[in-house]
């Protein structure tokens, strides 16, 4: 981890700049913003109104107490969606070209339960750059020991049942990262080979927000409902493996399915291809033809695309995906994806399932 990777140089590939050129010239002769459209900020509205809406609901206190239940679940998926949908095209900049605008909706980051400034770090720098490559991508590692999904990962002899217990392992994280994950991240002194180094104003944000969230959806609900503090658990435990649960997946089924690498460096450190290329060999796409898809999960099901151009706001993706399947199949390179969520999912267990053979065998 402590090894910098490179890539090779991009002057020994030309795919990604002409990829970049076609994209950027489908841009400009539609007269198109690479930003949100009417159509991306009607989805925002959507979100938005319904995670604020429900949650306002269930703390109103005027519904009984048996549908307190489901509506905390919803309340997880539509957490899940916000993040999705509002929070991840803002902190790439993709949201809008006004830097203000994004850093207002990635403050919403912080009402799901997670810190904005810690995310930027672990996943737009980190895993968008390093992406797959075990002991650098901090994405792809969940629960360490438990869950093998490279060769290069610890083996137990546990994961020989991974492929089972994995599902409910990503459950829980959306509870790992409200209580655990970002502070862990933040005060390690690198996340990856990325050297932390934290602006003061970070220290304060991080435990406020914290503070906020812990007050809003724990302390305040506790204070304003009629329930005893076992029903407010149980509540609070289902809204958050639903969100875990949905988010745990998603990303999963973006890079952990057949076909994807997880690519070694030599012992320079150099990845023996350029960084784009290495997107195409360690990225899949899903259900990619699934209006609902399409609607609910923020493009994080053309996860190609969004790896390729980041900074495009995900409402755009389906378009700009004919070129970039037209562009890899030039040059030879793979574009990995599953027709349906389901064969993607099922593609996923499979992955499981071979790296805990592997590791039952060793």
């Amino acid at each position: 981890m402590s090894q910098k990777v490179k890539f090779s140089s991009v002057s020994g590939s030309h795919f990604y700049a002409t990829l970049r050129s076609r994209v950027d010239q489908f841009f400009s002769q539609h007269q198109l913003s690479q930003h949100a459209n009417g159509h991306m900020w009607g989805k925002t509205v959507f979100f938005l109104t319904g995670f604020i809406g429900i949650y306002l609901v269930i703390i109103s206190g005027l519904l009984p107490t048996w549908m307190l239940l489901p509506l905390a679940v919803v309340l997880g998926m539509f957490s899940a969606f916000v993040g999705f949908n509002v929070c991840h095209d803002a902190i790439h900049g993709a949201l809008s070209g006004n830097k203000k605008v994004n850093k207002l909706f990635g403050f919403i980051f912080n009402l799901i339960g997670a810190n904005p400034y810690v995310w930027s770090i672990t996943h737009n720098v980190v895993h968008h750059t390093y992406t797959n490559i075990p002991g650098h991508d901090e994405d792809i590692e969940v629960a360490p020991g438990l869950i093998r999904i490279a060769e290069e990962d610890e083996v137990n002899r546990i994961q020989r049942y991974q492929h089972w217990y994995a599902f409910p392992l990503y459950s829980l994280a959306s509870l790992s990262w409200v209580f655990r994950k970002d502070f862990v991240k933040f005060f390690q002194k690198k996340i990856g080979a990325h050297q932390n180094k934290h602006p003061k104003l970070e220290y304060f944000n991080l435990f406020f927000y914290k503070a906020l969230y812990y007050f809003l959806f724990i302390i305040l609900p506790l204070l304003v409902l009629d329930v005893s503090w076992w029903q407010f658990l149980i509540g609070f435990l289902f809204l958050h493996i639903a969100e875990g649960l949905t988010m745990g997946l998603v990303f999963q089924l973006a890079h952990v399915v057949e076909g994807t690498n997880f690519p070694v460096p030599n012992e320079t450190g150099q990845i023996e291809e350029a960084w784009a290329e290495h997107q195409m060999r360690t990225t899949a796409n899903f259900a990619t033809h699934n209006k609902l898809a399409a609607f609910f999960l923020g493009g994080l099901n053309r996860q190609i695309e969004h790896h390729l151009f980041p900074k495009v706001c995900h409402i755009h993706y389906g378009k700009i995906s004919v070129i970039v399947k037209k562009t890899a199949m030039e040059f030879n390179l793979p574009y990995i994806e599953n027709k349906s969520f389901l064969s993607a999912l099922y593609s996923h267990f499979l992955t499981l399932k071979k790296f805990g053979k592997e590791a039952a065998v060793n």
